[in-house]
């Protein structure tokens, strides 16, 4: 009971942290006010956004071999520090250079040290068979924060301008993060299922084991093709659905759309769990495919509200399921290295998907071509997930003691 107590404080603290790293989400809203105050252009405002993006994805892999080591109290207590530094320091620049190594380069990499880990620890504190709902929970507060930080940025930049804003979020985050940090650790030793029906643990690997086994390359892969659909949909949508229905809706429909982000986090975590993992993204990226195929012919609020909530649900579900199939097949001992690799596949898709969105929307003028490519990419994926299954290698003792 103790330990499953410590348990649930260590998720509560993941998740809340979590809702500091979705700083992320506001940059679109600080953009704006960049291009008015400073004279940029769209391609200018996105390059700190898009560093962000490169070096949370490229930190989560040093980040989870040190969390593995000196323990994910320390390392969340860093990313913290960064990402709120990051913004401080962001709100003394005025040239691009600037914003993008303080916003950019040191926030993102305070976000990349902080989500490396978050997950792993809280996932060692439950049963194998709670990886899915564990996970879910814990990523749903990333997903969240678009509901509390797009207010907040909207409230701040219409009392004070861009650049005390940026200074003010930034002592927000470090108030968030750090006296929650305190409470992120790892148990003793990972807690196994007592359920006498239940698999053996599987045996924990290297990161080198890893990457000799096919089911890292399918993981990686289908996480890519989600995130490219995923990521270059959450970039564009405001801005789409504006022409389509106007600002207000728009604004509505963002909000709604957030939390199907966030409940597909946990509810999918608890699907696959039943549903297996590649089961559950070749369902979900089959509709997520399909809501983008229509996204263009669409014309009302409440069906393009469906679409948007299928593309982010699906997106969000990506966030639970993915650490949960790295720990099936690698175990959880080096699961903060295994998985900060495997999420590459995140930050390629990242970098992909709304470069690609935002060229052939250049070019045509519509989003409409990028969303059939990035539709025709998860269709590939879905395919391939059917055909996924879980490495089978368990330690022999657990199998014994199973009978």
């Amino acid at each position: 009971m103790k330990s499953n107590k410590q348990g649930w404080i260590v998720v509560a603290a993941g998740a809340g942290i979590n809702l500091a790293f979705g700083v992320l989400y506001a940059w679109s809203i600080f953009a704006g006010k960049l291009q008015e105050t400073l004279g940029w252009s769209n391609t200018e405002t996105s390059i700190p956004y898009t560093v962000a993006i490169i070096m949370f994805a490229l930190v989560m892999i040093p980040a989870g071999r040190l969390q593995d080591k000196i323990g994910p109290k320390k390392v969340v207590t860093i990313g913290g520090l960064l990402i709120g530094l990051g913004c401080i320091l962001a709100g003394s620049m005025t040239s691009i250079l600037g914003l993008t190594i303080s916003f950019g380069v040191l926030a993102g990499s305070g976000i990349g040290l902080g989500y490396a880990s978050t997950t792993p620890p809280a996932l060692k504190w439950f049963p194998p068979e709670k990886k899915g709902l564990i996970s879910g929970i814990v990523v749903g507060g990333f997903g969240l924060a678009t509901l509390y930080i797009v207010p907040l940025s909207n409230f701040l930049l219409s009392r004070y301008d861009v650049f005390t804003s940026f200074r003010i979020m930034g002592v927000i985050f470090l108030c968030m993060t750090l006296p929650l940090a305190q409470f992120v650790k790892n148990p003793d030793k990972p807690v196994v299922s007592t359920n006498k029906d239940a698999k053996p643990p599987v045996e924990d690997r290297t990161v080198g084991e890893m990457l000799r086994t096919k089911q890292f390359y399918m993981l990686w892969f289908m996480f890519f093709a989600g995130a490219t659909g995923g990521l270059m949909t959450i970039g564009s949508l405001k801005p789409i659905v504006k022409v389509m229905l106007g600002e207000s809706a728009a604004l509505q429909l963002v909000a709604f759309a957030a939390v199907a982000n966030a409940l597909g986090r946990p509810m999918a975590g608890v699907i696959s769990e039943k549903l297996g993992r590649g089961k559950t993204m070749s369902i979900l990226y089959v509709l997520q495919a399909l809501a983008l195929f229509l996204f263009n012919g669409l014309n009302s609020f409440a069906t393009v509200l469906i679409a948007a909530a299928t593309i982010y649900f699906a997106y969000g579900s990506m966030l639970s399921v993915y650490p949960s199939a790295c720990a099936d097949n690698y175990g959880t001992k080096n699961l903060g290295l295994n998985y900060g690799v495997m999420f590459s596949a995140w930050g390629a898709g990242g970098v992909f998907g709304p470069i690609l969105g935002g060229r052939i929307a250049d070019a045509t003028g519509s989003y409409e071509m990028a969303f059939y490519v990035s539709a025709a990419i998860l269709i590939v994926a879905a395919i391939m997930g059917l055909f996924y299954k879980t490495s089978q290698v368990r330690h022999s003792y657990a199998v014994t003691r199973n009978g």
